[in-house]
């Protein structure tokens, strides 16, 4: 079996979840999501614990592909060896995302970066960031939807939201205004993130 699509998700008190067909539903403190899965997959929200499962004719089909090669007295493959190939490659996904959206809901995610640099700041200018990059110009980026943004400290910026990869990819695009450079290290970069550092020309 998939290691990780094996797995339960135990949803946390005040969340709620709604299966209905391939479709899973998760509200919770922090909003509501929703995804469509393939139809490879059978989700399935018993018990306070949401599963997902390969499709039941796929997974009989295994079982089927097991017990053949143990009657020809073969080596005998893992259940996940013979699953369709299809449903294995979505199956783990499916696990992973769906657990996503229920610590988001739930939770939440959040990203940190610092702005590195003589005269590098941040503000909030209503719902938008404002940024000084030394650039002629401020850049202004504006909050995408289900996106937080704040500036707790002129040198940091802290992206939060329920969608992981909503937070990610807009921490990266703030990243990409000013990515860290090897010399002096100026730039936007990730909370703890290591810069390899390059040294200079000599005179």
């Amino acid at each position: 079996m998939s290691r990780i699509g094996k797995l339960p998700i135990t949803v946390p008190n005040g969340t709620t979840v709604s299966v209905d067909g391939q479709t899973i539903k998760v509200k919770g403190s922090k909003g509501e999501m929703s995804m469509v899965l393939s139809e490879l997959i059978t989700p399935k929200f018993e018990d306070n614990e949401l599963t997902v499962m390969p499709r039941e004719d796929l997974v009989k089909a295994a079982n089927e592909r097991i017990e053949a090669e143990k009657a020809r007295g073969r080596r005998l493959p893992t259940f996940a060896e013979a699953l369709d190939s299809r449903a294995r490659t979505q199956w783990g996904t499916a696990r992973a995302n769906a657990a996503n959206m229920v610590e988001g809901v739930s939770n939440g995610y959040s990203k940190t970066l610092e702005l590195v640099g003589v005269g590098y700041r941040a503000q909030m200018q209503g719902n938008d960031l404002k940024l000084a990059l030394g650039f002629s110009h401020d850049v202004i980026f504006k909050a995408p939807d289900g996106i937080k943004l704040e500036a707790p400290k002129p040198t940091e910026v802290i992206v939060s939201g329920a969608d992981k990869q909503a937070v990610g990819q807009t921490a990266a695009k703030i990243r990409e205004f000013r990515p860290p450079e090897p010399y002096k290290g100026k730039g936007i970069r990730y909370q703890g993130e290591y810069v390899r550092r390059k040294e200079g020309k000599k005179k």
